[in-house]
Formats: structure tokens, C-alpha cells, sequence
């Protein structure tokens, strides 16, 4: 009998898009954030994606020593890879999104291929009050707002990084990001195997319909070969089928409060590990079994625990 395959569940703990008033339980000290991570882990995540917030009012940072708050804790608690993002947030510019991958040196670190419009002002609606000044005008703002990653930002970061042997999440949110993932394998920029993370659901990106999820596997899977790992998000409410449909085409998936607040229709999801334990049972249901994070280290050949910067 064949042997199951192992599929590898990312978790994003916190991100730089959602506001601490649209979720009581969206991690945004330095403690919940460890704590998420950790819970994640514990629960089936073999890599964690993390940003980090300001904890008096969630501000979005990628202060360096903002990460190394909580980044040791985790390290310690959990053999979970540690994946951060050198995204940030798009009010940030490319020098500082780099500086925490740059001088902490993770296992992995993510990487948008592309400038790009990032819809979130249709969040405001749904939310009579605001616990923070900053909240709803860096919604209302993000209208007008590019996240920019130019062909020149996405070297900088990949050349600034290379002697560090980090591998980079690739974060594809349409068609042409892949072809610019593919730019830069041939540069030699990025080197195989690639980990592509499709990101589906974004105003501004991709939709979620299952023919577009379908186009950019075909798509990445002309493009890579053999040379890739393929792994999915799916924005809101969009982020279990999607997931789910990923698992079904040979893929991984990606979860966690950064990417929905929800566990299901109407209803928060009190922890990352909610999700992660979600998607986790839907994967065995299918026969599928969960990676490690050590078998996530074969996978994806990174360069160890050991061989980071925190």
C-alpha cells in the first residue's frame, strides 16, 4: 500500500492587515503572539508565519527587537519552523520590511512577488467603533494605497538576504507573480526547491473561484516542474474550501488569524490553533497525514533550527 502523503500546514499567527478591534483574539503582544505560535504548533502547524504588532495599540512593526520579544520563546517551547515576514505592512518601505529576515536569519521568510492594489476598505462597515485612532484611516486609506514590491525591491531583499540560506515563502497573489518567481530562478536569485504560497481572496489579487485556484497550479506546475512545493490561503471566508481544495490537488495550506478571524460562518475563532485543528481534521478525514516540522525541513531542505540569528 502506497504511503499517505504528508502534507505541510502553515500557520499565520498575526498579521499587519487586521486591527486589534475586529477580533478580541487576534494575537498582538509579544506573550500572545508566542502563545498562538506555540498553540498553532502544538496543534499540527509545522511552520508559523509571524509579524509583529506595537502592544500598546497593534500597530503593525518591523522593528527588529520587536520580533526578538517573542521569536527565543518560541524557539524554545517548539522544534516548529519560524517563518517571518518581510512584508509588513504596505505603509512600510522595502528597507525596513527587510531588516527583521535580514538580521534574525530565519529558516524561511516570506516574499511577495510584486506591487500590487490591497483592497481592505470594505472591512470598515462592518465594525460601528474603532478601539484605536489609527484603525479605520489606515482601512479607509488603503483605497488609494500599493503595496510595492519592484522587480528592484524583490532583488534587494533576495541579494541583502543571500548569505543568510533563507528560504523564502514566495507569495504568489496572481498569475504574473509566478511568472516573476520564475524570473527570478532564472536570475538565480531564488533557488529550487521554490515555495510557492498562492494567495486567493485579496481585493486586488486573485479570486477565490475554484477555476482560479486550479489556473495557478497549472500555471505554477508548467512554470516549476518538479522544483516547487505548492501551498494556498484563502482570505476570510474563503480560507477552509480553499485549503481543502488545495490538499486535493497535491498541495499544502496555509491558515491562521492573519489570513480570517473565523472558524466558521458567524463565529471568531478564539485561537490559531482553532484553525490549525479545523484544517487538520479535514486533511486526515482525506487520508492525508500531517508534516512535521522536521519532515517540513526535508521537504523544503532548509538549513536548520540551529542556523538562525535568535
Amino acid at each position: 500500500m502506497a504511503k499517505a502523503r504528508k502534507v505541510m500546514i502553515t500557520c499565520a499567527v498575526t498579521g499587519a492587515i487586521h486591527t486589534p478591534t475586529m477580533s478580541p483574539y487576534l494575537p498582538i503582544t509579544p506573550d500572545e503572539i508566542a502563545e498562538g505560535a506555540i498553540g498553532a504548533a502544538r496543534a499540527g502547524a509545522s511552520i508559523v508565519h509571524l509579524h509583529a504588532r506595537v502592544p500598546a495599540d497593534g500597530r503593525p512593526t518591523q522593528d527588529p527587537d520587536a520580533f526578538r520579544r517573542f521569536l527565543p520563546g518560541i524557539k524554545a517551547a517548539s522544534d516548529v519552523v519560524i517563518n517571518i515576514t518581510t512584508g509588513g505592512a504596505p505603509t512600510m518601505l522595502v528597507e525596513e520590511r527587510l531588516q527583521p529576515a535580514l538580521k534574525l536569519k530565519p529558516e524561511v521568510a516570506s516574499l511577495n512577488m510584486g506591487s500590487m492594489n490591497f483592497g481592505l476598505y470594505e472591512m470598515i462597515p462592518r465594525y460601528p467603533e474603532w478601539k484605536h485612532d489609527w484603525e479605520a484611516p489606515y482601512l479607509a486609506g488603503s483605497d488609494e494605497r500599493i503595496f510595492k514590491n519592484t522587480f528592484k525591491d524583490i532583488a534587494y531583499i533576495l541579494e541583502s538576504c543571500s548569505g543568510n540560506d533563507t528560504r523564502f515563502e514566495v507569495e504568489c497573489y496572481d498569475i504574473g507573480h509566478l511568472y516573476t518567481a520564475a524570473h527570478f530562478l532564472d536570475r538565480g536569485l531564488i533557488k529550487p526547491p521554490l515555495f510557492i504560497q498562492s494567495v486567493f481572496g485579496i481585493r486586488g489579487g486573485i479570486g477565490p473561484h475554484p477555476e482560479d485556484v486550479m489556473h495557478m497550479k497549472r500555471t505554477a506546475d508548467r512554470l516549476f516542474g518538479n522544483d516547487y512545493q505548492w501551498s494556498v490561503l484563502g482570505a476570510g471566508r474563503n480560507q477552509m474550501y480553499i485549503a481543502t481544495q488545495s490538499a486535493v490537488l497535491g498541495g499544502n495550506v496555509r491558515v491562521g488569524l492573519e489570513d480570517s478571524l473565523w472558524i466558521g460562518k458567524g463565529t471568531l475563532a478564539q485561537t490559531n490553533a482553532d484553525q490549525v485543528a479545523k484544517i487538520r481534521r479535514i486533511l486526515e478525514e482525506l487520508g492525508l497525514e500531517i508534516a512535521t516540522p522536521d519532515e517540513t525541513r526535508q521537504i523544503l531542505k532548509l538549513k536548520g533550527r540551529s542556523n538562525v540569528g535568535f
